[in-house]
């Protein structure tokens, strides 16, 4: 694959990483996102991750220019239905996540199981906690906010979520489901940036090799399971 890096900070340091253990050619690395508009490659793929702002006033010209797109930019929920419908009209791939680790996306999934399974029960009360470094600009987190839309739908009310800014913290969150006999505990804790490099690389090798508009997590089950 040729890929384009839109946001070469920590993140896409390490998506060239393994981009280059993979084989893979990086056709241009874009520090600044106002310098995406010179870039035009349509057979290169652009990886994203940039800010709220930055892919705002950027994602028509990365549709326009490029054969696909992995966004790992959180922050742009609000306008989710817009850019898959200008992705669609262009009718470039696009694969997106709040976060790319695979072990969060099958968090997901479990969290999914357990808040159906828990609501119903009804002696269950979920709550939320997230840490991260102290740099980190977004609370709660992006993964947070994905694990509190996934309970919400099965507890039909808003969750609040605990953030803890910190220290060099790459991302912990603790989904935990309390009731007055038991408790249960769905724990993630991320050891360094290459899980979620590592997972937004194979989103642009599932991508190349099947076009779609997705989120991650429906793009992995499809590739582990084969729904």
């Amino acid at each position: 694959m040729n890929i384009i890096l839109s946001g070469y900070g920590k993140m896409g340091r390490e998506v060239e990483k393994i981009l280059l253990e993979r084989f893979h050619t990086v056709a241009a690395k874009i520090n600044n996102s106002g310098d995406l508009a010179s870039v035009s490659s349509p057979d290169s793929l652009c990886i994203d991750f940039t800010t709220p702002d930055a892919f705002r006033a950027n994602y028509k010209i990365i549709a326009d220019n490029f054969s696909a797109a992995v966004i790992g930019t959180t922050g742009w929920n609000d306008i989710e239905n817009d850019v898959k419908a200008y992705f669609k009209s262009k009718n470039k791939g696009l694969v997106y996540a709040s976060n790319f680790s695979i072990g969060v996306n099958i968090c997901f999934e479990t969290a999914e199981l357990i808040s159906k399974l828990t609501s119903a029960d009804g002696n269950y009360e979920p709550y939320i906690i997230e840490l991260h470094h102290n740099q980190k600009k977004d609370a709660p987190s992006g993964t947070a906010k994905t694990f509190a839309s996934i309970l919400e739908k099965d507890y039909n009310r808003k969750f609040d979520i605990a953030s803890v800014r910190a220290g060099n913290i790459k991302g912990i969150h603790t989904v935990g489901f309390e009731s007055d006999y038991d408790k249960i505990v769905l724990h993630h804790e991320a050891y360094s940036r290459h899980g979620f490099a590592f997972g937004a690389v194979i989103a642009a090798e599932w991508l190349s090799e099947t076009p779609c508009i997705s989120q991650f997590r429906d793009l992995l089950k499809l590739k582990l399971k084969g729904d």
